[in-house]
């Protein structure tokens, strides 16, 4: 599988050459070019954000839908926690859980459950190795992928654990082989998920070499199927729930460091957010932090673009459920002891570097900066690249103009325009001289390089529109 998989894809046709997503994505990996947007698959880490802006709904993420249930001879339903967090007075998990199997699905495993596993894991990395804090929580696979182009230094100090989806997936699949005697390729795990940021990992995965996970569904698409049945079963709901209040608690922003005991944490949710917090933690600028939680959505998994609720309502309603629950109801055992660790490390992917050598690269630094001194510092996007500095980049690598700046592009027309006046005026002067025939050749010359200009700047105009 390409280790740059993305589930984030934009849809062209509906794309309408506006600037929202170029402003709003964290690593700048969406240029406008030609009157469309365009995602460049090394600097995507799947957040979501420019689905999220995009008015004309041109960015949608690729998953699951629930026809592939009927691929597999035995189904297990993986609920995220956030799923509970969507429906209005829910007092039992046990609901939406028996709601599931009437959806068709044959078992059910609560990422939550696991979650209370990988909390109990957690405790004890923290008290065995102190010499990695603070430790940065790996739960957010969009933060994983985020470290890992962008933060190389803070690799070591990632939480070298699977995130409860995978312990999850693990356990659920184990389980089902034993319990049917199928092969585990007529065993389907699915998950269903809050955001695009999980069908990347599930398709791609860091950490282990292949992810149990074997289908991804939206939130959004299992809610209404999951309403009718959930009425069905309030009069004979069995007691299939095994996660408490930490597990459930994972689902908002601040629920993942809660179950560890501690108060010296840090909780950020919200990309931009996050990498001020990276930036922060990578000068050092935290003294006497243990952990950090980090979700690349606002509110945490709640605030995913898969979910139908509003991510602060959607808290709330976390917070009452919490409320009929035990502390905790999972442990880690033998079985989760050997799915919990990860199997192989994160390798830092030096996308952003501008030359394939430190010369290279620090020869090219120099000629963004001459850049970015020409430019205007404005920002505007009408490039269509987000900052002044991007484009430069953009130039120094060959994928980009100096007249694709839109201000650039005018003051050189105005220069040209004043040239032509003092040409004009030199012809006149030397008609009367009987030797104007130069002057003519270089007037021409300049109205053709105006001519130029202008189109540029037509066409610039056109894509605008």
């Amino acid at each position: 599988m390409d280790k740059f998989y993305h589930s984030v894809r934009l849809d062209a046709e509906l794309c309408k050459g506006c600037i929202n997503c170029i402003k709003r994505c964290p690593t700048e990996a969406i240029r406008v070019r030609g009157g469309k947007a365009q995602i460049n698959s090394k600097f995507c880490i799947d957040c979501g954000e420019c689905i999220r802006v995009c008015p004309h709904h041109a960015k949608h993420a690729v998953y699951d839908k629930l026809e592939a249930m009927k691929q597999y001879q035995y189904t297990v339903a993986l609920p995220a926690p956030t799923l509970y967090s969507q429906f209005n007075n829910l007092d039992d998990v046990n609901i939406v859980l028996n709601a599931l199997l009437l959806m068709g699905f044959d078992d059910v495993f609560e990422v939550s459950a696991a979650a209370e596993m990988v909390s109990e894991a957690t405790r004890e990395y923290l008290e065995s190795h102190r010499e990695s804090l603070p430790v940065i929580s790996t739960a957010c696979p969009s933060v994983v992928r985020l470290i890992r182009v962008r933060f190389p230094n803070l690799i070591p100090h990632m939480l070298p654990l699977n995130p409860p989806v995978e312990v999850a997936a693990a356990l659920a699949a184990k389980h089902a082989v034993e319990k049917t005697g199928l092969p585990r390729n007529q065993i389907g795990i699915f998950f269903i998920s809050p955001c695009p940021s999980k069908v990347t990992y599930a398709k791609a995965p860091l950490g282990t070499e292949k992810s149990q996970v074997d289908r991804v569904l939206a939130i959004k698409d299992v809610y209404p199927k999951l309403l009718s049945r959930m009425k069905a079963v309030r009069d004979d709901c069995q007691d299939i729930g095994k996660a408490g209040k930490i597990g459930i608690s994972w689902g908002r922003s601040g629920g993942e460091a809660s179950g560890l005991f501690t108060e010296n944490y840090l909780a950020a949710d919200g990309i931009e957010n996050v990498i001020r917090v990276l930036e922060d933690l990578e000068d050092q600028k935290f003294t006497n932090l243990k952990f950090v939680e980090l979700n690349a959505c606002p509110g945490g998994c709640v605030g995913g673009v898969l979910t139908v609720e509003n991510p602060y309502v959607a808290e709330v309603k976390l917070n009452r459920l919490r409320k009929y629950l035990p502390v905790t109801r999972s442990h880690v055992e033998e079985e989760g002891q050997q799915v919990i660790p990860w199997t192989t490390g994160v390798q830092y992917e030096p996308v952003f570097r501008l030359g394939n050598t430190m010369m290279e690269s620090f020869s090219r630094l120099n000629q963004v900066e001459r850049l970015c001194k020409k430019l205007p510092g404005l920002d505007c996007g009408s490039c269509g690249a987000p900052t002044c500095k991007a484009l430069a980049e953009d130039i120094v690598r060959g994928e980009a103009v100096e007249t694709d700046c839109v201000y650039n592009l005018r003051e050189n027309l105005h220069k040209l325009s004043e040239e032509v006046a003092v040409l004009a005026g030199d012809l006149s002067g030397r008609d009367r001289n009987g030797s104007g025939e130069e002057t003519v050749k270089l007037l021409k010359d300049y109205i053709q390089r105006i001519s130029e200009e202008m189109a540029v700047l037509d066409n610039r105009e056109d894509e605008e529109e």
